[in-house]
């Protein structure tokens, strides 16, 4: 990426080379996205869907954690019923964005940093990346419609294990059960991807988004239909007695109880 980045709410950007990068840019929380990333999410693929010189958007994590989730505190204090919140308007972006999404993992990818992965077209990722989803862990369930785009790309039994269990996945795991595009080598990680990247970009750009029009259509409407039950879902989660349980655990960095619920 070139040094000409802009940096708002912990969110990095640049435009190199006919490709959008993202960066998630909040080490200190592990790059936990909170409401307003996520705006500045949305507005960035707004950006991308009008700019015509943007042929790719390809997502990053800063340094080695690629996204460690979302910022529960932050769910906490918000909302996710209206219909406007960054989020959701974020979520909605990236099922109806029409250029190729392209996600360079390397690190913890944890709940959304796993799940945005369904939606992009080419994930690469290096060895030493880990996708976990442990919702049910922290008393809430799935979410950004990976209860429909998980069980297809992967099969309902390992769906379940991650979704259900909260199983963390190597990067040989990822790539054999379907979630990975390929591992790129440590030593040569962001040469490899821009040399990927490069090829993507070069191809007839039309083409291109026709091709991944034709790819996801028979998934848009089951994502949107799977997202919105997860919405209603998640924001009964957050508020339940469960998740004041796991919540409260958390922030006292010990395990959580939920021997007395039935």
């Amino acid at each position: 990426m070139s040094d000409t980045e802009r940096t708002t709410e912990a969110i990095l950007s640049s435009e190199e080379n006919r490709v959008l990068y993202i960066v998630f840019n909040r080490y200190e929380k592990k790059n936990a996205l909170n409401h307003s990333m996520y705006a500045r999410l949305a507005a960035l693929l707004d950006h991308a869907t009008a700019t015509p010189s943007i042929r790719a958007v390809c997502f990053c994590g800063s340094k080695d954690i690629f996204c460690g989730g979302n910022d529960i505190k932050d769910f906490l204090s918000a909302t996710m019923q209206d219909e406007n919140a960054p989020v959701l308007q974020f979520l909605r972006a990236v099922i109806d964005f029409p250029k190729p999404m392209v996600a360079a993992v390397e690190g913890a990818a944890i709940g959304i940093g796993t799940t945005l992965l369904l939606h992009c077209d080419l994930v690469y990722a290096s060895k030493a990346a880990y996708f976990q989803t442990p919702f049910t862990g922290l008393a809430l369930c799935p979410e950004a419609a990976s209860s429909v785009l998980l069980p297809k790309v992967v099969g309902l039994t390992r769906a379940s294990a991650m979704l259900l269990l909260g199983q963390k996945i190597d990067a040989a795991t990822a790539l054999s059960w379907g979630l990975l595009t390929e591992i790129l080598p440590e030593e040569s990680f962001n040469q490899s991807l821009t040399k990927r990247l490069n090829i993507l970009t070069a191809l007839p750009p039309e083409a291109v988004r026709a091709t991944k029009a034709l790819l996801r259509a028979p998934l848009r409407e089951a994502c949107q239909e799977g997202l919105q039950r997860e919405i209603d879902l998640f924001t009964q989660r957050l508020s339940s007695p469960e998740a004041a349980e796991a919540v409260q655990a958390f922030l006292e960095r010990r395990p959580p109880d939920f021997s007395h619920f039935e």
